[in-house]
């Protein structure tokens, strides 16, 4: 199976280069599932209803959401609404929506989408990830009840997403980091067959700090003194993410590659 995940869209830029580009992608490059981080689609905080859709319709099969699901309020129940979107499943025990979902993608293969958020440098105190995780992975064995399984670990710090990428290996196709908007050159398949890369990026402009316009975050940087609101930098967008190649029969990686199309950033593909 022919997978695509992309890293945390950014803005209108983001949602654009998404629109725009991911229909074509998937015809070109034979794609049978794709995954699309929407959690900064909004203004750079949370996911609207409205640009869920328009990641949706650009043909995203899941959108995964993140520490910012539910800043956008109108996502509290639309969440509940469209089971095609994903959020963390150690958010909350109350929080509406679904942690996990199991997809049907081209040719009746199956493909189990989760998400967690990591415990390290977040600003609040989410549940144990691992444990979390353990019982979704245990319930959908690789190669048996389902084809492929993506993990995307939304988290800051890189030590955490290399050990639920070590702890998931060969439970899981991919084990794919968000949140930092840093794209990480280490993407690898591990020992027991799990393809993994620490940061898929963001799909934003790269001409920014991460993904947001230089002027304020240099001031906050330099001054200590807030001035005015982060905005999303809107120039062209990079769509950041990797690209993964399954064997159907027992779920395992067989090609991972990182994925930079179009913007500021040299251009790659399958």
């Amino acid at each position: 199976m022919k997978l695509l995940f992309l890293g945390d869209v950014m803005g209108r830029s983001g949602r654009a280069a998404i629109a725009e580009r991911l229909p074509s992608l998937r015809a070109e490059w034979g794609l049978d599932f794709i995954v699309v981080n929407g959690e900064n689609a909004s203004s750079g905080a949370g996911l609207t209803p409205e640009h869920a859709k328009v990641i949706l319709q650009a043909g995203a099969d899941c959108v995964t959401l993140g520490d910012h699901a539910f800043d956008q309020k109108d996502m509290l129940s639309f969440i509940e609404t469209e089971p095609r979107i994903i959020r963390p499943i150690n958010f909350s025990k109350v929080a509406p929506g679904r942690g996990h979902k199991l997809f049907t993608a081209t040719q009746g293969r199956k493909v189990l989408v989760t998400q967690v958020l990591g415990q390290v440098f977040m600003k609040r105190p989410f549940d144990d990830p691992f444990s979390a995780i353990e019982g979704v992975l245990k319930a959908h064995t690789l190669g048996a009840s389902v084809q492929a399984t993506i993990v995307d670990v939304h988290a800051e710090a890189t030590s955490e997403k290399m050990a639920m990428g070590h702890w998931c290996d060969g439970q899981a196709s991919l084990v794919v980091g968000t949140h930092t908007h840093v794209p990480t050159g280490d993407a690898m398949i591990l020992p027991k067959g799990t393809a993994y890369l620490t940061d898929a990026g963001m799909c934003g402009d790269y001409d920014s700090v991460i993904g947001m316009e230089k002027l304020e975050p240099l001031r906050r940087f330099i001054t200590g003194m807030p001035k005015a609101r982060f905005e999303p930098a809107n120039g062209p967008a990079t769509l950041s993410g990797v690209y993964v190649e399954t064997d159907d029969r027992t779920g395992r990686a067989q090609v991972v590659k990182m994925i930079r199309n179009g913007g500021r950033l040299q251009d790659a593909r399958p």
